[in-house]
């Protein structure tokens, strides 16, 4: 079925997340004990909360989001180009620069959001953070009274599952197998808060975060059974 999705109608992102503040004593007293109560199950007795707050980035109630990175395709005749772009900064206006393109650009019943891990992960994380900033979800986002075939979300690791939900496998791993250039540089998603906070370098992740979105394509395309994005076909806007 994928192979008849129109590659013009289809979102790819990623995102990337750290935790809200840059240390765990910069959370007020109410925070730092509901992220202890949050954590509990993950670090048992082997980390203290502070210690554990390094990974506080992969809740949306603890994180924030510095980068969107978007890609989509545009296909006339026999020339295809994948053009990516990101919004980075300051979360709330990244966030409403993402609602205006969704709006704008991808709301038509026809256009699909792809992403890895995406409905678990980079969707509701997207979602909540916008209602956390007082912003409105736009109908891509918002699943409320919606049946499962009426969700546009494509997830490249779902497609990958083949009905094993049990089964996780990474980004990395799904490029490699599937013979795809590693998308991962001299980062991974555990260093983003250090380069975020630590060496303040945004486009360092910018350039991270880009290339997992361009590996979700990658993907994509080989599960359709075609060729390929070569460097000349993907354009940085």
């Amino acid at each position: 079925m994928i192979e008849k999705i129109n590659l013009n109608n289809i979102l790819f992102l990623d995102i990337e997340t750290v935790p809200e503040t840059a240390n765990f004593n910069e959370l007020d007293s109410d925070m730092q004990a509901l992220y202890e109560q949050k954590t509990q199950y993950q670090r048992k007795d082997d980390f203290s909360a502070e210690e554990f707050y390094d990974r506080a980035g992969i809740w949306a109630e603890f994180g924030k989001i510095v980068c969107i990175s978007v890609g989509f395709f545009v296909i006339k005749g026999d020339v295809r180009n994948f053009r990516v772009t990101s919004f980075f900064g300051d979360e709330a206006k990244l966030l409403k620069d993402f609602n205006n393109l969704l709006n704008n650009h991808f709301n038509g019943p026809q256009h699909l959001l792809c992403g890895h891990n995406a409905k678990e992960f980079d969707i509701p994380f997207l979602a909540r953070r916008m209602i956390i900033n007082g912003i409105a979800i736009p109908d891509k986002l918002n699943l409320f009274g919606k049946k499962p075939w009426e969700i546009a979300h494509l997830d490249t690791l779902e497609l990958w599952k083949f009905g094993d939900y049990k089964h996780f496998t990474s980004l990395k791993l799904m490029c490699k197998v599937l013979g795809i250039p590693s998308p991962k540089g001299d980062i991974d998603g555990s260093q983003v808060g250090h380069v975020f906070y630590v060496e303040k370098d945004i486009d360092r992740i910018v350039t991270y975060c880009e290339k997992d979105t361009i590996a979700v394509a990658q993907i994509f395309l080989r599960l359709r059974r075609e060729e390929l994005l070569i460097e000349d076909e993907i354009i940085h806007v």
